[in-house]
């Protein structure tokens, strides 16, 4: 299993913001990876994708790593943020926007 942590380790430190999510940016899988696709891609944050349904070592590696149950999940500079609702509610508040410029990451959308 150390593998499959190796590799998200270096997904989550190698990218500024990275979705671990159920198919593509471009082709979400599931309802709460395609709504956090929409609210990333409405603020015009640039991420990476990763698909967790390519395996199911990286589909379960990734619950480990983050000690979090569900997918989709949100990393920004290496630092866990959290699953569909919390983005949403941190969406919604206008928290989410504020939380990824404070951390560096340029948005493109207007709160």
């Amino acid at each position: 299993m150390s593998g499959i942590n190796d590799y998200i380790d270096s997904e989550v430190k190698g990218n500024e913001v990275v979705l671990f999510m159920k198919g593509t940016p471009g082709f979400p899988q599931c309802g709460f990876s395609g709504q956090v696709v929409q609210i990333l891609d409405y603020i015009g944050a640039d991420y990476k994708g990763v698909d967790v349904l390519t395996s199911a070592e990286l589909r379960q590696g990734i619950k480990e790593y983050s000690n979090w149950p569900t997918i989709p999940q949100l990393y920004v500079k290496g630092e866990f943020v959290g699953g569909c609702d919390i983005i949403r509610e941190m969406f919604q508040a206008g928290e989410l926007q504020t939380f990824l410029v404070e951390k560096g990451v340029s948005v493109k959308g207007a709160a």
